[in-house]
């Protein structure tokens, strides 16, 4: 009785709440039908479906872009674990940022189920080309598990994690949402997101840690939407640690930067890996509120600039910029890297976050002073925007 009532009311979690109330309301509906209350049964029933667990009612429907890559029987039984409470917010993410996507852009998202042999898992990769908004824009999520070559636990090794041993293959599970929206007018910034959650087994204890960011890639300054963009994740990283935004801007700036150019990729945002302080739930809930601030901090930037007008002389910057960004993404970026060395990848999925079309000039530099060089003046010496 009150014990059950204080849970519900005070504890953070929504999803273990709903997990408990459908679980209690399934067996109240069970022996409500033994006993022949086929009326009362119903109306448990609908209880149910009102306060069940969002993957119960979610897996059921058309509430995400795809079936998702677990069995709905086991999301639905194993509603605390934080892999499925990861794999059901990474649905969640998919499928909220691709109807606003749709909307604004008009075009429909291609939507492909994937799954990896030897049940390793798989993925939902959506992609929307040559809309009338977003010259590519795609939105992946994957849920994979199998073995970490020793090549990969050396480079994890390298990172901090000194507790996977050396030299060996470790089993492992790794699920994220990763995004990247190339827009068609050159006033509106490209946009990447990625939050992701892994695991590693080593000794028969589970090693686990959260990652992920988001980052902004204009390819001409302006500052209001940059005050904006960072104002809103300093916003979201304020309640969980005042110290979080400041910190990961920074990595943010270094993480990103194309070293053999002296560039980064675009004027930042958040980027922080290996977090696996102060608690899994506290973590859970950051990375959560990371992935809701995507289209409050992006979405109103496209709607001021997706109808600007613009001449061929900002196309063609442009296309060098997004030259750039392909640059960094084969070069440096470590989610492609670790894909590819991943047995079984899925290339086509890898590499949605390249643009369509990309321009090199031999020995390029835009003429001092104009908005182009302001622009990267910028990608040279990050600035402060929150």
């Amino acid at each position: 009785g009150n014990s059950l009532v204080n849970f519900l009311t005070s504890a953070d979690d929504v999803s273990l709440v709903s997990y408990v109330l459908a679980r209690m309301f399934s067996t109240l509906s069970y022996r409500i039908r033994a006993s022949g209350l086929a009326g009362c049964a119903a109306g448990a029933t609908m209880v149910v479906y009102m306060f069940g667990t969002d993957r119960k009612i979610n897996t059921a429907s058309s509430h995400f872009m795809a079936p998702p890559i677990t069995q709905n029987v086991v999301l639905d039984d194993s509603a605390h674990d934080m892999r499925h409470r990861m794999e059901g917010l990474i649905l969640r993410t998919q499928k909220e940022l691709c109807d606003s996507l749709s909307d604004l852009d008009g075009g429909k998202f291609r939507v492909d189920r994937w799954t990896r042999p030897n049940d390793g898992g798989g993925g939902i990769t959506c992609v929307l080309q040559d809309g009338k908004v977003f010259e590519k824009a795609g939105v992946n999520i994957s849920v994979v598990k199998g073995t970490l070559p020793p090549a990969a636990v050396k480079e994890m090794r390298s990172r901090g994690h000194s507790a996977l041993k050396e030299g060996e293959s470790l089993p492992f599970f790794a699920c994220g949402v990763s995004s990247v929206i190339h827009p068609r007018n050159p006033f509106v910034p490209t946009m990447h997101f990625n939050y992701r959650y892994f695991e590693v087994i080593c000794d028969n204890q589970r090693i686990w840690w959260f990652g992920g960011g988001t980052d902004l890639t204009p390819y001409y300054l302006n500052e209001e939407d940059a005050h904006h963009f960072h104002k809103t994740l300093e916003k979201t990283c304020r309640p969980h640690n005042p110290t979080y935004y400041k910190k990961f801007k920074k990595v943010c700036d270094d993480y990103f930067l194309i070293k053999f150019r002296g560039e980064r990729r675009g004027i930042g945002g958040i980027f922080f890996d290996d977090m696996d302080t102060p608690s899994a739930e506290a973590c859970y809930q950051f990375v959560s509120s990371c992935a809701k601030s995507v289209a409050p901090s992006y979405l109103p930037i496209v709607k001021r600039h997706y109808r600007d007008p613009y001449t061929d002389r900002h196309r063609q910057w442009q296309l060098l910029r997004r030259g750039r960004y392909v640059e960094f993404n084969l070069v440096y970026d470590r989610g492609t890297k670790f894909g590819f060395n991943t047995p079984g990848a899925r290339i086509e999925s890898i590499l949605m976050s390249l643009p369509l079309e990309a321009r090199w000039e031999y020995m390029h530099e835009p003429p001092a002073n104009s908005p182009e060089d302001k622009m990267l003046q910028v990608l040279k010496k990050p600035r402060d925007w929150a």
